[in-house]
């Protein structure tokens, strides 16, 4: 049983050959997947997905990237997707990595953190209002990050932490406020150690993992599924890759795989096991 806590395979550069990934994947074990919209438009290719695989768990947020390309409705739509079935709310957060490096991206410029904290509180007290677990994005943040967890309402179920590569000393308390900390393929990178070893630190019990396709590309010899961006001749990370990133993780950690998989499988479950539509 592999879990995957958050990819985004509604993702423009799958092409259309999604029912191909997720066959792939559930031939390769894996038994749940957390897709996380990003913005307005693509919530609606989330929920499409949702609807078509038993595999597919929804979440539905705005992204600290596509925070100024919202529009006056992004709220009432987002409830709408909401509502819509079971889903968690995410994929949101603080980003001041962006800041920098979106200067040169397409699109509208980035949000100042400011406006980028008032949509994430919105979601954040959304998330607690609802008990849905929610699926946040932190880049160069950390420590703000803390602060308005401690400081405002959060989901009594939990929330993760997706492809966690704060410090390390943050772990205990970022756990007491009801965190779970995901592990992506992109740390077995020789470069990612840094932030492989926060994952030492990190309780058993809040412990997951994700593939983030089609991006985080784990190193070569754990790709088990080649796929490439056809418009860019990129390579892609494949959702059937996670198996190897399970492999990889029990290694690193010093537990068997099959140890790895049912505490992986006991968060997952407790995390996202109790969605139901809203009475």
């Amino acid at each position: 049983m592999f879990l995957d806590a958050h990819n985004h395979l509604q993702d423009d550069r799958f092409a259309g050959g999604q029912t191909a990934l997720l066959t792939a994947s559930e031939e390769a074990g894996v038994t749940r997947m957390v897709v996380n919209g990003t913005c307005e438009s693509d919530w609606p290719a989330v929920l499409a997905l949702a609807r078509q695989s038993a595999l597919v768990l929804p979440s539905f947020g705005l992204h600290p990237w596509f925070v100024r390309a919202r529009t006056p409705d992004w709220q009432a739509t987002l409830l709408r997707h909401l509502d819509a079935m079971p889903a968690a709310v995410g994929e949101f957060g603080l980003d001041r990595w962006i800041l920098e490096r979106g200067k040169n991206l397409p699109g509208p410029p980035p949000a100042p953190l400011p406006e980028q904290e008032e949509v994430f509180l919105w979601q954040l007290h959304l998330a607690a209002e609802r008990d849905r677990p929610a699926s946040l994005h932190c880049l160069q943040a950390w420590g703000r990050l803390y602060e308005l967890l401690r400081e405002h309402p959060r989901p009594a179920c939990g929330f993760l932490l997706h492809s966690f590569g704060g410090p390390v000393e943050l772990v205990p308390a970022l756990a007491r406020l009801g965190a779970y900390f995901s592990f992506p393929g992109s740390f077995a990178h020789a470069r990612k150690a840094r932030q492989r070893e926060a994952f030492r630190h990190c309780p058993p019990d809040r412990l997951l993992l994700e593939t983030d396709a089609p991006d985080q590309l784990p190193p070569d010899a754990l790709v088990r599924h080649p796929l490439t961006d056809a418009a860019t001749g990129k390579a892609l990370n494949h959702p059937a890759n996670l198996p190897a990133i399970y492999e990889f993780l029990a290694g690193f950690l010093g537990a068997s795989e099959a140890s790895l998989s049912a505490r992986v499988a006991e968060n997952f479950h407790r995390l996202f096991g109790g969605q139901t539509l809203p009475s």
